[in-house]
């Protein structure tokens, strides 16, 4: 019985095997005979494209032989006799055309027919660019579902939905070292670098020579500031394949951790000569022209980024950044605007933006506060959202809820262990007010900690606490 189960195993294995070399070749032979038919378009289109100056042209330019091929390919689908690699390439068409609902629906068709062709999924994945859009499709059920959700999920920002796909995938796919990265990407979104770190050092151990999504872990390490760890990620990519626009960045990032900012833009340079439309190099070497104070070259490094994808917040917080040193706070606002709504759970655009409100040509505190708010809901790792939040309302004489930002602040600095000028500020201010408050007791507790220091914060809380104790004595006088 045994033998005889195996046997039935090694068929089935066989007849899977030939059907899928019979749906590959086919797939080969509907893309031959689909590249034959628009080659000629594709070069004709490509060559006035040259012969036209100017993005108004460019946009104008078409591939005429789309039409014949749409025609042609409707017919097979109304009659019946298209498979599920011709419905790929049907919705190519419509996608091209711009009838972006009915290539949804052919995709949609595509890979409910054939759930393993990626490409069908990848371009189906690009028309979603809502979640509404994304939940309409009528999918079937499949472990390739899943794949396309947790990507999608990632370009629609929705990183905790994403994270929870890619797990869940996890359970099947243990040894998957592309789960294992997209986990980190998702992390890497929910700026979670501790988790990002010890994923990415897991996966060098499984795959020393990798270096796909490496830039991502070079970026980690340059938050982090670990020099070492980014000095040996370099190295150790530059011997493994110093031609790969991942390598270049992880390079350039190294550079300018260094401070050597005119060698790391050299490096962006060279992964954007290896791909023009490498995202990452675009944004990191703004950043770069931002450091060395060349604002129109990082300008146009920021709008190259957005131009290649809209949705990528950094670039557009770059541009507001470009714009803020250039002293145009509308435009810089109008560009922290597009960041904060793309990735609203970023403290550091929130806090961007309120800076933004606060300048003198703005001067509009009331909006400013809002986004501090906004930035401490939203694990404010810098610690600068309350500090301001309690400047702010101090500036507008609302002394009860400056001093509740002020004692958060203080209880947050203190569980830090962190000292400096805001705990100094935070305790003056919290002596004074209660002081006012007539709790004399409180207002004594903040001025024996100014005690500590040796300034002249140190001469002010004598001061007060001369004043304390009289007014004390003073209520203690009988009538």
């Amino acid at each position: 019985m045994e033998l005889r189960a195996h046997k039935r195993a090694m068929v089935e294995a066989v007849s899977w095997s030939f059907d899928l070399v019979r749906q590959t070749l086919e797939l080969g032979v509907v893309c031959w005979l689909f590249c034959q038919t628009s080659e000629a378009g594709e070069k004709r289109k490509e060559e006035e494209m040259i012969e036209l100056e100017g993005p108004l042209g460019k946009s104008d330019v078409v591939n005429h032989e789309l039409v014949s091929i749409e025609r042609e390919l409707s017919a097979l689908r109304k009659n019946g006799s298209i498979d599920s690699f011709g419905l790929y390439l049907y919705g190519l068409v419509l996608k091209q055309k711009g009838s972006d609902n009915l290539a949804r629906t052919v995709l949609v068709e595509s890979v409910n027919s054939y759930p393993w062709n990626w490409s069908a999924w990848s371009e189906l994945q690009s028309l979603c660019t809502t979640a509404e859009t994304l939940n309409s499709l009528n999918l079937n059920n499949h472990w390739m579902k899943d794949f396309f959700l947790a990507n999608a999920y990632q370009e629609l920002r929705m990183h905790s939905e994403s994270l929870v796909k890619y797990e869940n995938l996890q359970g099947t796919f243990s040894f998957s070292n592309y789960i294992q990265a997209q986990i980190a990407k998702a992390q890497y979104s929910l700026r979670e670098f501790e988790q990002v770190e010890v994923i990415f050092e897991e996966l060098l151990r499984n795959d020393p020579y990798r270096i796909e999504d490496m830039d991502m872990y070079s970026n980690v390490l340059y938050a982090k500031e670990c020099f070492s760890a980014l000095s040996y990620l370099a190295h150790r990519v530059f011997l493994t394949d110093k031609y790969r626009p991942e390598s270049c960045c992880i390079i350039g990032n190294y550079y300018s951790l260094k401070g050597q900012h005119e060698k790391s833009v050299m490096y962006f340079r060279r992964a954007l000569k290896l791909n023009k439309n490498y995202l990452s190099a675009w944004t990191l070497m703004g950043h770069e022209y931002v450091e060395m104070k060349n604002t129109p070259a990082a300008v146009d490094a920021y709008r190259r980024a957005v131009d290649i994808n809209p949705c990528d917040y950094r670039a557009w917080y770059g541009l507001g950044q470009a714009y803020e040193m250039m002293g145009m706070p509308f435009y810089a606002l109008h560009y922290f605007k597009k960041s904060v709504f793309l990735q609203p759970s970023d403290s550091r655009l929130w806090i961007a933006m309120a800076q933004c409100f606060e300048t003198e040509q703005l001067h509009m505190l009331e909006e400013a506060i809002k986004c501090y708010r906004r930035a401490a809901n939203c694990n404010d790792r810098e610690a600068i959202a309350l500090h301001q939040l309690a400047k702010l309302h101090a500036e507008l004489g609302r002394s009860e809820e400056a001093a509740f930002y002020y004692k958060k602040d203080l209880e947050i600095m203190e569980a830090e262990e962190r000292e400096g000028p805001n705990l100094v500020e935070a305790l003056m201010f919290l002596a004074r007010y209660y002081k006012a408050q007539k709790r004399f007791e409180d207002a004594e507790v903040y001025c024996t900690r100014l005690l500590d220091y040796s300034g002249p914060e140190k001469e002010t809380a004598k001061s007060l606490l001369r004043g304390i104790r009289y007014e004390m004595d003073v209520e203690h006088l009988p009538p």
